[in-house]
């Protein structure tokens, strides 16, 4: 017969048992785990230095650039671009989502429409679209149609400079996907919830505004968070019609100076600074309307171990 006690101690009631306070934990090891992790540890830190000694990236040139007037109106394009073009999207988004799920059919058709052709083209060929946007449309007039009535006219040309087609070019693109995201959202909530508003008297708009839009949010901004970073991130792509945002202004630099590895490296480092810092709010947000439904998964490591700290005392 094989036992677990002690030679010499007795069971419950045995003498000589030793309380269960006195009984040494001993941790359990992931040999394998603390092996992987060295490995990968010894080979980032490798690589980071192998990266940061190569003569090739100039760091003298990486320290000029990075707070250079030239750099910082780029900084101030792009982020103007990122901030007003997901207002465009957030606001274009709610309206083309309660057009598609209207009943009229006319509503949802053009909907469909609209998010069928943005999101079916590059975004790269819809930024290009509109800032050759004079080439399609050479004049803008407004006026009264099927007559000779006319207020206004004016080149598009001078209408749509470069960085208003950029903006266009991402707003109107963001839009469509916006609009799927609020539409999950707006379809997430239960059809009771919609129900028993109408049954105390709110119209349709209030039960919109006051039920199914602050359930609807806590599906809404994650995607939606990760939509800002992406549109960050696209803004990039408004350097082939010349939108004066960062990557523009850094590739006009090296265009001259054929600098190109350090000044990607300039532009790479704000882009992280700015998705970092934009992942903050995101965080919160989620955070916030993620209240009542997931009250400790959704919080950091960190902040759980410190609320186990704090129950602690």
């Amino acid at each position: 017969m094989i036992t677990t006690a002690a030679p010499g101690a007795g069971g419950p009631g045995g003498a000589g048992t030793p309380p269960d306070d006195a009984l040494p934990v001993v941790p359990l090891r992931h040999w394998g785990r603390l092996a992987a992790g060295a490995a990968v540890l010894v080979l980032t830190v490798s690589f980071l230095l192998a990266l940061g000694r190569n003569p090739n990236l100039d760091w003298p040139t990486v320290r000029e650039y990075l707070f250079a007037p030239l750099t910082l109106r780029g900084l101030v394009v792009t982020i103007w671009l990122t901030a007003a073009g997901m207002a465009i999207g957030l606001v274009g988004g709610v309206v083309v989502a309660v057009m598609r799920l209207s009943s009229n059919p006319v509503l949802r058709v053009v909907a469909s429409t609209y998010v069928w052709v943005f999101r079916g083209t590059p975004i790269l060929i819809q930024i290009i679209f509109w800032g050759f946007l004079g080439a399609f449309i050479p004049t803008i007039t407004l006026g009264i149609p099927f007559t000779d009535v006319v207020f206004f006219t004016a080149a598009t040309s001078a209408l749509v400079p470069a960085t208003v087609a950029a903006l266009l070019a991402l707003g109107l693109n963001e839009v469509a996907y916006a609009a799927e995201i609020v539409r999950a959202g707006i379809q997430s909530v239960d059809e009771g919830q919609t129900q028993a508003a109408k049954a105390i008297g709110m119209t349709p708009a209030q039960t919109l505004r006051r039920v199914v839009l602050p359930q609807a949010m806590r599906v809404i901004v994650p995607p939606m968070g990760n939509e800002t970073l992406t549109m960050l991130k696209t803004t990039a792509l408004v350097s082939v019609i010349a939108g004066h945002d960062l990557l523009s202004n850094l590739q006009a630099v090296y265009a001259q100076n054929f600098k190109v590895i350090p000044l990607l490296v300039v532009a790479s480092i704000w882009y992280l600074v700015l998705t970092s810092l934009l992942s903050i709010p995101q965080r919160r947000l989620e955070q916030r309307f993620g209240r009542g439904v997931s009250p400790t998964g959704a919080r950091r490591p960190l902040a759980r171990a410190l609320n186990i700290r704090r129950s602690a005392r």
